[in-house]
């Protein structure tokens, strides 16, 4: 449904890219709209710009510096998600603040594997509810994508996204994000007797045992905090 297609902030890059173009005459680049914006990336800008073509609001010809193009229904989208964006955002006038913000999605993590690096940067909206009310700057936190069936039985899915917050500690039962070997796992947390064990949440696997002579292959990255299904 059209009034569902954009985020209150994708909403904004469309009415710039529009009012950009009504203005001057073509479409602003890339670099214009990390400019307007305040985007230190142009990954970023391209997050966005994927995304509105993804929705049908955009054209792009990747080759051209103002290779943007609106789709020919976009104007009329566009207003039809107005209301909508205004409903869900309240004014700054108001002094309310945006119900979301973007996390950086940073890698994959599951039992085994690797964090693998993504190589062109990559931004997830999170709903501010999912994140704890403690006003860590935004900063602390990433976000994983899981992949894999070891912890089923928490309800950390195949697919799933996990919301994180750095630390290099936990408290036994934390579901933590740890590297043991050079690779990265999602795994609850307990120390016991000197020894660090990672349990899984699926009765098919065995928890990982780690003795204190094998400790210093061992880091927490994080902490889980909260997570997202099929966001996107």
């Amino acid at each position: 449904m059209v009034l569902m297609m954009l985020t209150p902030k994708q909403k904004k890059v469309l009415d710039f890219i529009e009012g950009f173009q009504k203005k001057a005459g073509f479409m602003p680049s890339q670099k214009e709209i990390a400019q307007h914006f305040g985007f230190q990336s142009l990954g970023t800008v391209q997050n966005y710009l994927t995304r509105l073509e993804r929705h049908g609001f955009l054209k792009k010809q990747w080759n051209s510096k103002r290779g943007i193009q609106l789709a020919s229904s976009s104007s009329r989208l566009s207003d039809a998600t107005a209301s909508w964006s205004r409903s869900q955002v309240p004014s700054a006038g108001e002094g309310a603040s945006e119900s979301s913000i973007e996390l950086p999605l940073v890698g994959r993590v599951a039992a085994g594997y690797p964090i693998e690096a993504i190589e062109q940067e990559s931004l997830v909206e999170v709903p501010l509810s999912l994140l704890p009310s403690s006003r860590l700057p935004h900063s602390e936190y990433f976000v994983l994508q899981v992949e894999g069936d070891s912890m089923i039985e928490e309800g950390i899915l195949d697919g799933d996204h996990v919301v994180i917050r750095k630390q290099a500690t936990a408290s036994n039962g934390q579901t933590v994000v740890a590297i043991w070997n050079q690779e990265a796992t999602i795994k609850k947390f307990y120390r016991r007797s000197g020894r660090i064990e990672l349990h899984p949440a699926n009765s098919a696997y065995q928890p990982f045992l780690i003795e204190p002579k094998d400790q210093n292959e061992f880091e927490i990255r994080g902490v889980l905090v909260s997570l997202i299904r099929k966001l996107f």
